[in-house]
């Protein structure tokens, strides 16, 4: 049925067809999800009962064969203990996220360290 959204579709009792090919950006966010996981040591199984998906879900998302609506972001990101925008970024690619990665894996008291020293060379005015 062209034209009629995935969950529309669902609602009707219809299939959506799944997606052979990842999409390039698909396939990020699911590679940044899987590193997440496995950085925690959860299973995918874990992963998908704390972010109640189905195991078939999240494996899709993890493969980029499944498209990721921003309520699944924000119940995945509740699942690793991050915020939804650390599932989206991409450390690999700009060096503020990746500055902001190697941080978050920083403990708390190291990373309070941190944001006050940077907060100390971002807020001072340049020498005349």
């Amino acid at each position: 049925m062209v034209g009629i959204s995935d969950t529309l579709m669902r609602e009707l009792g219809g299939t959506v067809p799944r997606r052979t090919e990842p999409k390039p950006l698909c396939l990020k966010v699911g590679a940044r999800i899987r590193e997440l996981r496995t950085e925690r040591g959860m299973s995918l199984q874990d992963l998908a009962e704390a972010g109640a998906l189905s195991k078939g879900h999240l494996s899709s998302i993890e493969q980029g064969l499944a498209a990721i609506t921003i309520e699944t972001v924000e119940r995945i990101a509740a699942a690793l203990g991050v915020s939804p925008f650390c599932v989206i970024t991409f450390p690999e690619d700009d060096e503020l996220d990746r500055i902001a990665d190697l941080a978050r894996k920083l403990p708390k008291g190291e990373r309070r360290k941190l944001r006050k020293e940077l907060e100390g060379r971002t807020t001072h005015e340049p020498p005349a």
